[in-house]
């Protein structure tokens, strides 16, 4: 099998975190690295990338033809100089999302690629997440109407919330490509647009800028499609554990609590004989809010889907060596940036937005 040689663009955190991912697979040797801070070199060399020394220059990776491809591992802002300047000089891309600040610039970018030749893939990878996975699976049932799962599903929760603020430094600043939409949001949009099919009738989103920058914290966003609704929310700053996921079914509802999958599904016991008992709630009493008794519901465990190992980059490597397709499209990927633009205007306006009149997702 022959491997391909790559180049990682940006040896930070996530460049450094692509090596090592990259090495572990029998598909690709990362052969160089390019960064605008030089100590990164004796970093890489240190983590076994010995060859780096021979490449110190974005013009020694782009001029040596033994180098097949490169990976885009900088702040958001510079992603589509380094697309135009590699895809010019015919190595294939990977690169990281946000893919660009704004959809007019994707498309400049796939239209450089096209003119090229080459393979430009985005590394929307938590489409590949378990978690994800998982609750996708549940919603396919449910669509089925094989009578598994909690049948239909009506609304969906999406929670991705920490309590460690805004991490790193470009991440706090807007001309650097930074907040959490671009950071979280682009993956949660893009994990909805592949289990709905496409883009949302309308959106509704809220920003949270309680830290003080010019950026976004955190978000609340309400994706509403015809048969289901999604709420995501993402949080910076809540200092307790929230559930990843909860999908409200017809016949049940299912938590996932986090990225390990530790969860399950509750679904009610339906019985004519059945009383509801009511409950003191506050200052009154409830039959309509009361919790189930224990006798009333079934509880199972969850039926977890994992991923093939390396899926990603497995596809990229597919891609340029068998000319296989990605399943991450362009047009997926152009959603998204356009899903995330409304929500811009969604939150400066205070209101929806409707995206079937925008027509997001046609070509």
């Amino acid at each position: 099998m022959r491997k391909l040689k790559i180049a990682i663009i940006g040896y930070g955190g996530m460049g450094g975190y692509h090596a090592s991912r990259l090495a572990e697979t029998d598909k690709f040797e990362v052969c160089a690295i390019y960064d605008t801070d030089k100590s990164r070199y004796g970093v890489a060399k240190q983590n076994g990338i010995a060859s780096c020394d021979a490449y110190r220059t974005k013009e020694d990776i782009a001029s040596d033809p033994n180098v097949d491809a490169v990976l885009v591992a900088t702040p958001n802002d510079v992603h589509g100089e380094y697309l135009k300047y590699f895809a010019a000089a015919g190595k294939h891309v990977i690169c990281e999302k946000p893919v660009a600040p704004t959809s007019e610039e994707f498309a400049e970018m796939t239209d450089c690629a096209k003119r090229n030749g080459i393979v430009f893939a985005v590394h929307q990878n938590r489409r590949w997440d378990a978690d994800f996975l998982t609750i996708k699976e549940l919603y396919d049932k449910g669509v089925v109407g094989d009578g598994s799962g909690i049948g239909k599903i009506l609304r969906i929760e999406s929670r991705v919330q920490g309590g460690n603020g805004v991490p790193g430094d470009w991440r706090k600043f807007k001309e650097k490509g930074g907040g959490m939409m671009l950071d979280w949001g682009v993956h949660l949009i893009d994990q909805a647009v592949v289990m709905f099919g496409g883009a949302p009738d309308s959106i509704y989103c809220s920003y949270s800028f309680a830290q003080g920058f010019d950026v976004d914290d955190g978000f609340k966003l309400i994706l509403d499609y015809p048969q289901t609704v999604m709420e995501i929310v993402v949080d910076t700053d809540c200092y307790i554990k929230t559930p990843r996921w909860i999908a409200y079914g017809e016949n049940g509802t299912a938590v996932i609590e986090d990225w390990d999958l530790n969860g399950k599904v509750v679904k009610p016991i339906f019985s004519t004989e059945r009383k509801i008992a009511g409950i003191k709630a506050g200052n009154g009493f409830t039959k309509t809010m009361a919790y189930r008794t224990a006798d009333s519901l079934t509880v199972e465990d969850l039926h977890r889907v994992y991923p093939e190992e390396y899926a990603f980059y497995n596809e990229f490597y597919n891609a340029v060596v068998n000319g296989l397709p990605m399943t991450i499209t362009h047009d997926q990927v152009m959603t998204v940036l356009k899903i995330m633009e409304a929500a811009a205007r969604s939150a400066k306006s205070h209101g929806s937005v409707n995206l079937k009149e925008l027509k997001i997702d046609e070509k």
